[in-house]
């Protein structure tokens, strides 16, 4: 399986999981919001202008994600980082 990059921001919650190489960085062309009442939070997918998924921002991460993926995550609200 490969290694997806994943950031976290604990102040707002906020996670986003990139498919792209780590050192890549594709201009999102098309955003596509899901807010899911049932779940209780909203989801963005990030699509660049040939329709391929980049990445998903998660709002709410601290319940929706693995507690592993957000621990391992590079941190965004941490000084230094």
């Amino acid at each position: 399986m490969a290694n997806v990059r994943v950031t976290y921001d604990r102040k707002a919650d906020a996670a986003y999981v990139y498919f792209v190489h780590p050192q890549a960085r594709p201009k999102v062309a098309r955003m596509y919001p899901c807010d899911p009442v049932e779940v209780e939070g909203m989801i963005n997918l990030d699509f660049d202008e040939t329709g391929r998924l980049v990445g998903i921002e998660v709002l709410g991460a601290s319940s929706k994600l693995p507690q592993y993926m957000l621990e391992s995550a590079k941190r965004l609200d941490v000084e230094g980082e």
